[in-house]
């Protein structure tokens, strides 16, 4: 037998019962408390963590004792931040604990100090259903859904709808992006029907109703305070932005694709001046830690396509962005950075290391990133990709990206498309990753799959309603083999049957005798309706008319092989229902 030394790390095995036969993951062993918490191993050349935190970065009057600081006489923590510095475990850290369930109260809290995990929880919109959670490596990676009515499209009652819709389908935390109609309206009815945390892009309300040019720090100041006010729990700030950056855009095939980064580039070049984002970065923070909002430092420079990524204008922004994660951190406000959108597979690894070495470790926020650009109408699948490499060697959070990214404004199912395309991102990095317990779930899945319990398997699936739809158009009635090979060709079933495999009788997922597959449901329905495969006619017949096909009107389809002898459901299914066989005939002379 051929041996071999498998590139074990002494990462944690993602299984909780080590389930199975796979050695665990091959990633780096955790180190919670530390630089590095979980972690992918360094391709050569990569750069290397920080050497410092938020611990290095405390406020003036502030000094460090042991594992926690104190402050100067009379402090009163507001932040979440401030709170975990003096070694205080709030509600709020109580309760991410609860929801990570591989790290303790304690952790999180020493997390939140060091700068590698942020709360974004508004004291405003605890007051109403936030729920409140984290984002840092060292927890379950996150997604991020954009939603937002524009000048010409959607309405706060839709978009309200679309909040609902993407909580549902797994959105960790939601972003506001509304450019048109009543701006506030539609902000404050977001967050007060929310149970995510809420971002906004706070320059887009700025310039309602006037120039760019005419920004002045009044308004900005005026702004921010408004929208703490009302609970937003994180702002993306385009502070990194400079007027010395500038020049490297110029070659851009793409320019500045960002909304906000544009707008602050045309105000610097009209003026002549720094970035009011950045000379008053300090003000920006008092407001902030007053309601305990959360930076999401904006990449005004991301670039926008493959030929634009890693470039002089891109990490500049990044470099400046460390610089003004440590000037946060001074004024005890939690902070995550933004980063880029489109970058070829290769360079994803080295643009998460790099942030993880500028910022100190701070959550990197990334949006995809894309890892080409060539299939508009079809980027969540283009930029999950990316994520999914993102989140595996750094990433604490993924900005999803829809099918209507780049053409138009996301609608409904548009929504629930990105949504899942992240969480499959996310979910395959945790369980590379090794955080315990990721892999459970899966596990769980493949159980219900081995013993054939359809029932099970849909109802373990994260979209179970597609699921059953999906195996419903070809075979309505519970098999011990789907329409995809067969009755003769199942090896899931030929496995089961072997007495010295283990395959398919695990305690708990056996299914019964007597299976029936229901009617479909509204949503299956649905699901199928836009499908197009069937016609209205057979959708509408879908249950009883297969179930009556295989004599299982009441009673369970004597196509199961369980039921019956083998070769009479195999007939059944032959002469009934549709040719799966493919196995040829062979005489005894061959």
């Amino acid at each position: 037998m051929l041996t071999r030394t498998l590139p074990l790390r002494g990462a944690a095995n993602p299984s909780s019962l080590r389930d199975g036969t796979n050695p665990g993951s091959f990633a780096n062993a955790p180190n919670v408390g530390g630089a590095l918490t979980f972690s992918s191993p360094d391709t050569p050349g990569m750069p290397q963590p920080s050497g410092k935190s938020a611990w290095d970065f405390l406020p003036d009057g502030w000094r460090r004792d042991g594992d926690r600081a104190i402050a100067p006489a009379g402090f009163v923590p507001v932040t979440q931040l401030e709170h975990a510095r003096l070694g205080t475990i709030t509600p709020e850290m109580k309760r991410v604990a609860e929801r990570e369930s591989h790290l303790t109260a304690e952790q999180v809290r020493d997390e939140v100090a060091a700068g590698r995990m942020i709360i974004p929880a508004n004291t405003q919109h605890l007051q109403h259903a936030l729920e409140p959670m984290c984002i840092g490596r060292a927890s379950k990676t996150k997604i991020n859904a954009n939603m937002g009515a524009s000048p010409v499209s959607s309405s706060t009652d839709e978009e309200v709808e679309k909040l609902k819709w993407a909580e549902r389908w797994g959105a960790d935390t939601v972003m506001d992006l509304s450019t048109g109609g009543n701006l506030d309206e539609c902000r404050q009815a977001i967050i007060r029907n929310s149970r995510v945390p809420i971002g906004t892009v706070p320059i887009y309300s700025m310039i309602i109703g006037r120039k760019i040019e005419d920004l002045s720090i009044e308004v900005i100041l005026e702004s921010l305070r408004e929208q703490a006010k009302q609970g937003v729990d994180y702002f993306t700030i385009h502070a990194g932005v400079l007027r010395e950056h500038l020049p490297f855009v110029q070659r851009r095939l793409i320019g500045i694709v960002s909304r906000g980064g544009s707008l602050l580039a045309k105000w610097m070049l009209v003026h002549g001046k720094q970035n009011p984002m950045y000379t008053h970065f300090d003000q920006i923070c008092e407001i902030m830690r007053e309601y305990d909002v959360s930076f999401s430092l904006g990449d005004g420079l991301r670039p926008g396509g493959l030929a634009d990524a890693s470039d002089e204008a891109q990490l500049n922004e990044l470099t400046t962005l460390g610089e003004l994660t440590e000037k946060a951190w001074r004024k005890g406000v939690q902070v995550m950075i933004e980063g880029p959108g489109h970058v070829p597979f290769d360079q994803i690894e080295y643009n998460m290391k790099l942030e993880r070495q500028l910022c100190h470790g701070a959550p990197f926020y990334v949006l995809g990133p894309l890892v080409t650009d060539v299939f508009p109408g079809y980027d969540h699948i283009t930029s999950c990709i990316g994520a999914t490499a993102a989140a595996y060697h750094g990433a604490s959070m993924l900005c999803y990206v829809t099918p209507k990214e780049h053409v138009g404004l996301p609608k409904k199912d548009d929504v629930k498309q990105g949504c899942i395309a992240y969480k499959i991102a996310a979910h395959a990095a945790d369980v590379a990753l090794g955080i315990p317990g990721s892999r459970d779930w899966d596990d769980s899945l493949t159980k219900a799959r081995a013993a054939l319990n359809w029932e099970k398997h849909f109802e373990l699936a994260f979209d179970g309603d597609t699921a059953r739809a999906f195996h419903d158009e070809d075979l309505d009635v519970d098999t011990d083999f789907c329409a995809m090979c067969g009755h003769d060709w199942c090896s899931v079933r030929i496995s089961k049957e072997i007495v010295e495999f283990a395959s398919g009788k695990a305690d708990g997922f056996g299914r019964d005798k007597i299976a029936q597959s229901a009617a479909l449901t509204p949503e299956q329905r649905e699901i199928l309706e836009k499908r197009g495969v069937l016609s209205p006619e057979e959708i509408h017949r879908l249950a009883s008319k297969t179930r009556k096909a295989v004599g299982a009107e009441g009673s369970k389809g004597s196509c199961h092989s369980d039921y019956v002898e083998p070769t009479t459901a195999q007939q059944i299914q032959e002469q009934r229902l549709v040719q799966l066989r493919t196995k040829p005939e062979v005489s005894a002379a061959e």
